[in-house]
């Protein structure tokens, strides 16, 4: 991360620690390390992560993530754009992943996205083989597995198409 940051003028990085920086961890509601929190230059917080190194393929997820916030523009269509603003509940999407997995960064880059243009939406990329305990937890024996709100009924395995993802979060709704 230092790398990154130091290649541009526009990038920083603040490095905390989990259990001395307890009031920061709470404040982005980060309980696990390593974490990435992404916020733009005013310290918006858009609730996207990344648990776990993005190592592989997930580092050109990051990549755009950066991209992202810097322009300001989510990249959704604008039906889907609408849609997440009728949310009224909180979405949490984890979208489980291993640095090996060409189709994972596709699911990653779309819940991010989700998260960058809704405030009730928090989407975590999570590294599977370095937080094995999550990944027994909601039964991630493939990659990538998006989970909405912890719950197995709403979980989906694959890089799934933006309509399939805003459906299943309209879901979370009903």
């Amino acid at each position: 991360m230092r790398q990154v940051a130091e290649l541009s003028d526009q990038l920083t990085l603040e490095v905390h620690n989990l259990y001395i920086d307890e009031e920061e961890a709470k404040k982005y509601g980060v309980d696990r390390a390593p974490t990435i929190v992404l916020t733009d230059g005013s310290r918006k917080d858009y609730g996207v992560r990344f648990y776990g190194a993005p190592s592989g393929y997930e580092f050109a997820t990051l990549l755009d993530d950066i991209r992202m916030m810097a322009s300001g523009d989510s990249g959704l269509s604008a039906g889907t754009k609408s849609r997440l603003a009728e949310l009224k509940e909180p979405v949490d999407l984890k979208v489980f992943v291993t640095p090996t997995c060409p189709y994972c960064p596709a699911a990653v880059r779309l819940a991010h996205r989700f998260a960058f243009e809704s405030p009730l939406v928090t989407a975590s990329m999570i590294e599977a083989t370095e937080f094995p305990e999550w990944a027994t937890r909601f039964n991630v024996y493939g990659v990538p597995k998006t989970v909405i709100n912890d719950s197995e009924a709403y979980a989906l395995e694959g890089a799934v198409p933006e309509d399939v993802l805003l459906e299943q979060v309209l879901a979370t709704q009903a």
